[in-house]
């Protein structure tokens, strides 16, 4: 089977050839491992973003920049595009952001490969059907500061792999690069909803593909995650080929897969977490899904397509 830490290892190793061009830092921490600062300390850059989006996917997707992306007439701005032929591993098996990493005072959302190795969480690799025994570990951490060397010896130890194998990015969600990785979870968010919410089987999801604005950088880190979550629920379009069986309701996937099916829609998230105490565990989960579906049902040729792109609440959640 296909080991999304050796697919992303391909895209790490373009990243760290091309360190001062992406305008990242990538640094040997003492313990070995390889530590790539893409927006911390540095500015980042759009290609960067592009990169580390694939990392987070595992390796099992391309990744794009549209400029601009075509919301409405009225509203344009530039979009990631994902594609890929292993929607659940690169999405779920990858790039869920599966894996609170908390050593000391230090704590991140992990996403990317290296999950696989940790069974971060484990049911989802159940679910999913999915393992990697690779001897390397990628994670990507969503992040204000970066890891030392007890945190990565703590990714070592739980991904079984030695430190020096650990190579570990970090963008914070107000970065560019934070931004790009955030709308280019646009197809997870789907695969996300039909897994866990609707408890559909994903590995029927042959292909998908997805496109979402890339939200404008704020320096206020909770108005960022409000402003990159909505540019996924508000304008993120995705379009999933599934393989049904016989007793597969898809239309009724499809009507309840959107945003806007959620009990919870019609607030710019960073509201609806304040509202909430900003308490992700209070907020309904369905929230977090993509603006507008199209299903192809490969067994029967029936499309369904539900969900619309609502450009006046990105307006409101990005301040126009």
């Amino acid at each position: 089977m296909v080991s999304v830490n050796l697919e992303a290892k391909k895209t790490v190793d373009e990243m760290i050839a091309k360190a001062d061009e992406l305008n990242i830092k990538v640094e040997k921490i003492d313990n070995g491992s390889t530590v790539i600062d893409c927006g911390v300390n540095v500015n980042g850059s759009l290609k960067a973003g592009e990169l580390y989006t694939k990392v987070c996917l595992g390796g099992l997707a391309e990744v794009g920049i549209s400029i601009p992306g075509d919301l409405s007439e009225s509203f344009a701005l530039p979009s990631v595009k994902i594609k890929t032929n292993y929607p659940a591993i690169s999405t779920l098996g990858a790039q869920k952001a599966g894996w609170s990493v908390s050593v000391g005072d230090f704590f991140a959302l992990g996403s990317g490969p290296a999950r696989a190795l940790a069974k971060k969480p484990a049911e989802t690799y159940k679910e999913i059907g999915y393992e990697d025994d690779a001897d390397i570990a990628i994670l990507t951490l969503e992040a204000d500061k970066l890891p030392g060397v007890e945190v990565t010896d703590k990714i070592a130890e739980d991904c079984g792999v030695s430190s020096e194998n650990v190579f570990v990015l970090v963008a914070p969600t107000s970065s560019i690069v934070g931004s790009i990785q955030i709308a280019g979870r646009v197809v997870e968010n789907g695969t996300y909803k039909m897994l866990e919410a609707l408890h559909f089987d994903v590995n029927k999801v042959k292909f998908a593909a997805g496109i979402a604005p890339i939200a404008p950088v704020d320096p206020d880190g909770l108005k960022a995650m409000g402003k990159t979550n909505d540019a996924v629920l508000f304008g993120g379009r995705t379009y999933y080929y599934i393989e049904s069986e016989e007793g597969d309701d898809i239309k009724a996937l499809a009507e309840k897969l959107p945003s806007s099916a959620s009990e919870g829609y019609g607030k710019p998230f960073y509201e609806v977490f304040k509202e909430a105490e900003y308490d992700f565990y209070k907020i309904d989960k369905g929230m977090f899904a993509p603006a507008e579906v199209v299903i192809n049902d490969l067994r029967t040729g029936e499309l369904f397509r539900e969900g619309y792109v609502n450009v006046e609440l990105l307006k409101k959640s990005f301040g126009l």
